[in-house]
């Protein structure tokens, strides 16, 4: 295959045919993601049972009035599957947004101060990214038990320093273009270059990159799930599922399977989802 190389600037065109798989390719993708983000956020309203109910022995086949049998406690593992994912994709949804946020305000702050103060900024930064994700939202999920704010802030902490790395070296390339430092010249102020120069050409590196945040937030989130950290009690969660019913996996394996499946298949979704926008953003630069 023979590469093309165009000069700085120019921007090289995709002549890959646009077959109807290509078209297509994305829209599987996005459908995808949506029916299963939907199925955690709406599962609750469709369940048959209440998910904290003990209605029958621990660990029973599934039958015709238990689609998927029963769990640890007996409780209907339909239902808990139909209500578990909530928390772990509002959960996550909203550390990435949080995160997205404190990221974009601080890599435009960095690319917009002096280069001192830029770098010293990163430097706290970086001083937060050197944690492990995972301690990040054991500490604090440990001491705030129970707390979904504190899971959220620290699903936003252990994202939000590689956001800001990546958005501030997105807005210093568009600061150091020509057009910016045109409208610098002939009088623009700095809130009116940001507004119309920098945040409009930095929206799809902020969006992609809030797509892989979420991979790596409703990883945190279901992890925290699995640990027992976050909203504690008889509350479904597809993460703490997987581990209480894992000792009984001899007896019955759809009380553990289901929601790891589960797990799976929104990570994937989301996964493909950020993928297909990376490749979008990278062959809209090239």
């Amino acid at each position: 295959m023979t590469t093309i190389l165009a000069p700085p600037g120019r921007r090289v065109r995709d002549n890959r045919p646009d077959t109807p798989r290509r078209r297509r390719s994305p829209l599987i993708t996005g459908a995808g993601t949506l029916l299963v983000i939907l199925l955690a956020l709406l599962g609750p309203l469709v369940a048959p049972y209440s998910p904290t109910a003990q209605l029958a022995a621990p660990f029973q086949q599934p039958d015709g009035q238990f689609l998927l049998g029963t769990d640890v406690l007996g409780r209907d593992v339909a239902s808990r599957v139909l209500g578990g994912g909530r928390t772990i994709v509002l959960t996550a949804l909203a550390g990435t947004a949080a995160a997205g946020a404190v990221g974009m305000a601080a890599g435009v702050l960095a690319a917009l101060a002096s280069r001192r103060s830029g770098d010293l900024l990163l430097r706290c930064v970086d001083a937060l990214a050197v944690l492990p994700g995972l301690l990040v939202v054991l500490v604090l999920a440990a001491g705030f038990p129970g707390s979904h704010a504190a899971l959220v802030a620290a699903v936003a902490l252990a994202t939000a320093p590689f956001s800001t790395r990546v958005l501030r070296a997105a807005a210093d390339t568009v600061l150091r273009s020509g057009y910016v430092e045109a409208a610098l010249a002939r009088g623009d102020g700095r809130w009116a270059v940001l507004r119309h120069d920098v945040l409009p050409n930095i929206a799809g590196p902020a969006l992609m990159d809030t797509a892989l945040r979420l991979v790596a937030s409703l990883h945190l989130s279901a992890t925290a799930g699995f640990l027992g950290l976050g909203p504690g009690g008889a509350a479904p969660d597809w993460g703490r599922m997987v581990s209480e019913n894992v000792p009984g996996a001899t007896l019955a394996v759809t009380p553990f399977l289901a929601p790891a499946l589960l797990l799976v298949l929104l990570s994937v979704a989301v996964g493909l989802l950020a993928g297909r926008l990376a490749d979008r953003a990278g062959r809209g630069a090239a």
